[in-house]
């Protein structure tokens, strides 16, 4: 199963948003999604302090960030998905 990272903090509604956009289009994609903490990590905080939330498919070096509706996300996955091969998980 592959990772979709959801960078997020404590008390964003905007990612709440984006969770419930997330959950419908992982499924059938067989990926899971984790959010990710970014106050907790000072290259994070740095690199997506304005523009959470924000989605990123584990080993993949694109990132997709709000705002995003399922349409947009099911995209980045499939496009991104193609991309690598399955098995670097």
């Amino acid at each position: 199963m592959r990772t979709l990272y959801l960078y997020t903090t404590l008390g964003c509604h905007l990612c709440d948003q984006a969770k419930m956009v997330c959950w419908p289009v992982l499924e059938p994609l067989e990926c899971r999604l984790e959010e990710v903490e970014i106050a907790d990590d000072d290259a994070l905080l740095q690199r997506y302090g304005v523009r959470i939330p924000v989605v990123r498919l584990a080993g993949s070096m694109q990132d997709l960030g709000w705002p995003f509706d399922g349409s947009q996300l099911n995209h980045y996955l499939r496009q991104t998905l193609r991309q690598r091969p399955s098995s670097e998980e």
